[in-house]
């Protein structure tokens, strides 16, 4: 299905998608991908919902696990950690032809930083994407083909 006829070349546009690719500013991918509006689109190491772990998740929205101070949470409130600047707002999870939801072990590292993540159907994801990110908010999307389980 094509969703967008032009887009900005200076921003990663999801343009189209079907059974065994997803096509971003025209260039077509037959394989997992994740990205963010501006910068490279990489290749997703996840053939299925199966193979998502929340290290997958932290590495795709820029971050790496810190070493945690056990009395952090005394600096902040209910026990949360800050959203690190250059975190994402949220990020959206295409789990294929259907939604499936992600185990809580998997979402909790990003939750705990206050970083959305939401899991839904790669057509949901895309078209979910494309809004947030014309709005100018900072989403970083990963995307498995239709095809996928």
């Amino acid at each position: 299905m094509q969703l967008q006829a032009e887009s900005n070349p200076a921003l990663n546009t999801i343009t189209a998608y079907g059974d065994d690719y997803i096509e971003i500013n025209a260039v077509t991918y037959n394989h997992a991908v994740f990205f963010w509006p501006e910068g490279e689109v990489r290749r997703w190491e996840a053939s299925g919902v199966k193979d998502i772990t929340g290290a997958q998740l932290m590495t795709i929205a820029g971050l790496t696990p810190a070493a945690t101070n056990p009395l952090d949470f005394l600096d902040e409130p209910e026990g949360r950690q800050r959203r690190p600047d250059n975190a994402p707002e949220v990020l959206l999870v295409g789990t294929g032809q259907h939604q499936h939801f992600l185990p809580v072990a998997v979402t909790r590292p990003l939750l705990e930083l206050g970083i959305g993540v939401e899991a839904m159907s790669t057509q949901a994801a895309a078209r979910t994407y494309n809004i947030l990110m014309a709005e100018g908010r900072r989403v970083v999307a990963a995307l498995l083909p239709l095809e996928s389980q």
